[in-house]
């Protein structure tokens, strides 16, 4: 089983959250594992945080792995402010 690599390249945000969700439901539906490349987010906002906290929630709704990787600056930031782990 091969997981399926999807990469955020910009802004993780409410105004690009519905595209990165479309993508995101449909990886999930192929059942193969998603690992979401966060490498180059350079800005995340609340609608970001939600859509990463969706992917965890419908992968293991799914029972379908969800790895995130290489997380930005930008992305640890809001975790550690959160106090979340992905």
């Amino acid at each position: 089983m091969t997981a399926r690599r999807l990469t955020v390249d910009d802004e993780l945000t409410i105004i690009t959250a519905a595209e990165h969700r479309e993508r995101l439901l449909a990886a999930l539906a192929d059942g193969e594992g998603v690992r979401i490349d966060l490498a180059a987010v350079g800005d995340i906002d609340t609608a970001g945080l939600q859509l990463l906290l969706l992917a965890r929630r419908e992968g293991d709704r799914l029972h379908v792995p969800v790895e995130f990787v290489d997380p930005s600056p930008a992305v640890t930031e809001v975790l550690a402010l959160t106090r979340l782990e992905l």
